[in-house]
């Protein structure tokens, strides 16, 4: 047990010395064949060594929320990461301060009460606002997209990297975040767009998904903090230029890459 928890600890410094040092590392620092579970338990302990440095915990993101992106990493369920104060970002970012960074579109909770995993539906509506949003994925590894397992996915948290959260809408019931579309725009052309729908059918789904992985894993969904809830598209790769996130009957955001 002794062995196996120095080991754990030693995965989890080498993917936070990578994250501190802005320094990619290979595929092979961490083992392959990681399950879950022991992603899980790494995932804390990377949170607990940035939480030491003064980084606390601001939110989470949701991965895998459709089966084209469960398919790309060969699971069943959507995973999580942990978002820290520094992965929330304004409306600019330098290109240079990144590592192999990624572009998605997804909608922002706001988490206003917490939630419990016997939520419903409705009752996480009247817990969250929501909010247009880009995520811009990153990870620690080198030549990840899509060549890590997904025990190395959820030890990186979810190759989280920046959000960025627009203005809260004024409606947000279930109805109107049914099959939201969703565009994504480079200096004012189209990149890609989709809908709501991608996000295991209706992006409050995740949410409760959340809730209940959460306390599955000992956590909680708690006031305050801000969840990426799943992209609406297939990542497209981070370029400079200015983004701009629109999304039907809720709003839009921008990003500008420098």
């Amino acid at each position: 047990m002794a062995s196996f928890e120095s080991e754990k600890q030693e995965y989890a410094e080498r993917l936070y010395r990578a994250y501190d040092n802005r320094q990619a590392v290979g595929k092979e620092q961490v083992p392959e064949s990681l399950n879950p579970r022991l992603g899980y338990e790494i995932q804390q302990a990377v949170l607990a060594r940035k939480e030491q440095q003064g980084e606390p915990l601001a939110g989470y993101k949701i991965s895998l929320t459709s089966p084209e992106t469960q398919q790309l990493f060969n699971s069943g369920k959507p995973l999580y990461g942990a978002l820290t104060a520094p992965a929330i970002s304004g409306d600019a970012i330098e290109l240079s301060s990144m590592l192999s960074p990624l572009i998605e579109i997804e909608l922002m909770f706001l988490i206003q009460e917490d939630i419990n995993a016997d939520d419903s539906t409705t009752a996480i509506l009247e817990k969250t606002l929501v909010a247009p949003g880009i995520e811009v994925p990153d990870s620690r590894f080198t030549e990840w997209f899509p060549n890590i397992t997904l025990g190395q996915v959820i030890a990186d948290s979810a190759v989280a990297g920046r959000i960025v959260v627009g203005k809260p809408a004024k409606s947000r019931s279930y109805d109107q975040l049914d099959q939201v579309r969703g565009e994504l725009f480079l200096d004012g052309e189209p990149v890609a767009s989709g809908s709501s729908s991608e996000v295991l059918g209706h992006p409050v789904n995740a949410i409760k998904w959340l809730a209940t992985e959460l306390e599955a894993h000992g956590l909680k969904l708690k006031r305050g903090l801000t969840v990426s809830s799943g992209t609406f598209i297939l990542p497209k790769p981070l370029e400079k230029g200015r983004y701009e996130a629109k999304y039907e009957g809720i709003g839009s955001v921008e990003l500008t890459v420098r």
